[in-house]
């Protein structure tokens, strides 16, 4: 368990301090600067499948230590030491079911993983609800052994309370069961843990329930995303997906005679599908929302190539189990040998969305004291809380009330008359906007934000191209009034019906 969680933790640290916070780090920045009935206040309206994870970040951020840390840094942290605590339990399993090895080997692979390596990056719940599938699945097989079930019961229900569609680890474990041929008292002592962990989790189901609009913009999942998660799962590149996918091949032969494929192949297979399936009549599948699954794939290459060292005739006893482990981790070396370019990339600011810190720092140096901003759409306004220092001399001219008053994730804005009165005495503005809200054909639904959309566009001009910037995925420019003689003869006032043509609505923090 040590050498896989230590080469996991030290993946994990390589290039940690990779910059800013991108849109979905910057949400858990600055909820975990909340206070604590601020974060409980907003959890009521949105991201309460989140809830946990934000008080334990803010928790982070209150105990942080000296030093000069940057809070997106330390807010990564968990992530890592739980990929790490991954690891380790990924080998513990290994060696469980099967032998020192293969349990050695499984936790390697998944430390290489890139996959494993971009979410123990992340300041997002994704790894620590790994963590806590992997160690559920370890104490089912300790219960069905004989040990104690409220272990399992109490990590199955921290880590559903993490993120609750983590309750699909239950169907994987139900199969687990099922191919086992589990006696009845088994399944009665499973089902009664399954069931306090599901009743404790029942208040944030229903929540959550009626907060389902902020994955509305979630596709329905087709072959291209079961194959892109298989990729992800075992190898991007051709030269390790083969080699991946042929092991897990031989390790699955062995069907239910192998206590190591009984649980390893329904964590790694059912999760996903069950979302994948659900999914086509509502969408909510993203590859991160399945992460946990990914602890049983290297778990069954490891057995696969166990099972084919075996089989040579000069793999036997005579050659010693030193020299075979010593041929596996000199594989996995290769592997990710053959995949470094791909962790290099995963640790470059450029590879996330966006950069909020390069868009701070970059209003820091163009805005001057009470310029007047606007953000298209509201959205846009992450930048300036999760990095306010750049935007602290501004007026943020459409404000009402901010995220923490006012129990949102971006605050509040005032109406739209309230807004075409202070934009009429403006000549000068500058917009902060996302790609798609000045290039695209994008309609909000909501007035206000049409308002923006439509006056920026019908009674400004940018100014100079000199005056555009574009920093971490966002744009900043400067627009002046048109001049009187080059204004459309007739305004465009604000829709208040339907919008003529279906609205492109903007990814929001998502679960």
């Amino acid at each position: 368990m040590a050498v896989p969680a230590a080469a996991m933790l030290a993946l994990g640290l390589w290039g940690l301090d990779r910059g800013g916070a991108w849109r979905d780090e910057a949400v858990t920045l600055q909820v975990a600067r909340r206070s604590v009935p601020q974060i409980w206040r907003l959890l009521h309206g949105v991201d309460a499948v989140h809830g946990l994870y934000y008080l334990l970040m803010h928790a982070v951020l209150t105990v942080r230590p000296a030093g000069g840390v940057a809070d997106e840094v330390v807010l990564r942290l968990p992530s890592v030491g739980a990929a790490a605590a991954t690891a380790g339990l990924v080998a513990a399993l290994g060696t469980r079911l099967d032998r020192p090895r293969v349990g050695l080997w499984a936790g390697l692979l998944y430390a290489i993983t890139p996959l494993a390596g971009h979410y123990a990056q992340e300041a997002r719940s994704y790894a620590l609800v790994a963590a806590g599938a992997a160690a559920a699945t370890l104490w089912l097989t300790k219960a069905m052994g004989g040990r104690s079930w409220w272990p399992y019961a109490a990590v199955v229900a921290v880590t559903c309370l993490l993120h609750e569609l983590a309750v699909l680890l239950l169907l994987a474990h139900a199969v687990t069961l099922a191919l086992a041929r589990a006696p009845r008292r088994v399944w009665g002592r499973w089902a009664a843990a399954s069931g306090g962990a599901l009743l404790l989790m029942a208040p944030l189901a229903l929540v959550s329930r009626r907060q389902a609009g902020q994955v509305a913009w979630l596709p329905v999942p087709g072959v291209g995303t079961a194959e892109r998660l298989l990729r992800e799962f075992t190898g991007r590149t051709d030269g390790v997906f083969w080699v991946y996918v042929g092991l897990v091949a031989v390790a699955s032969t062995a069907g239910r005679r192998s206590e190591l494929v009984r649980v390893a192949l329904p964590l790694t297979v059912v999760p996903p599908l069950t979302l994948m399936a659900v999914s086509q009549v509502r969408p909510m599948y993203d590859d991160r929302y399945v992460l946990y699954a990914l602890a049983g794939a290297p778990l069954l290459a490891a057995a696969g190539a166990d099972r084919l060292l075996r089989s040579l005739p000069r793999a036997g006893p005579r050659a010693g189990p030193r020299a075979g482990t010593l041929v596996g981790i000199l594989a996995i070396t290769l592997a990710f040998a053959h995949e470094l370019p791909l962790h290099r990339q995963d640790r470059t600011p450029a590879h996330r969305p966006d950069n909020l810190a390069a868009v701070s720092a970059l209003a820091a140096r163009e805005l001057g004291p009470g310029d007047p901003v606007v953000f298209l759409p509201s959205i846009g306004r992450r930048s300036a809380l999760a990095y306010p220092k750049g935007f602290r001399r501004v007026r943020d001219v459409a404000l009402k009330a901010s995220g923490p008053a006012s129990g949102t994730l971006y605050g509040r804005e005032v109406a739209a008359p309230v807004l075409r009165r202070r934009l009429a005495a403006l000549d000068r503005l500058w917009v902060v906007a996302e790609p798609y809200a000045l290039r695209t054909p994008w309609y909000p639904r909501n007035p206000t934000e049409r308002l923006k959309l439509i006056t920026v566009t019908e009674e400004f001009v940018p100014r100079e191209p000199r005056r555009e910037f574009s920093r971490g995925g966002v744009t900043l420019r400067l627009y002046v009034r048109r001049p009187p003689q080059s204004r459309p003869p007739t305004g465009s006032p604000v829709p208040t019906g339907s919008p003529a043509s279906p609205p492109v609505p903007p990814r929001p923090a998502s679960w």
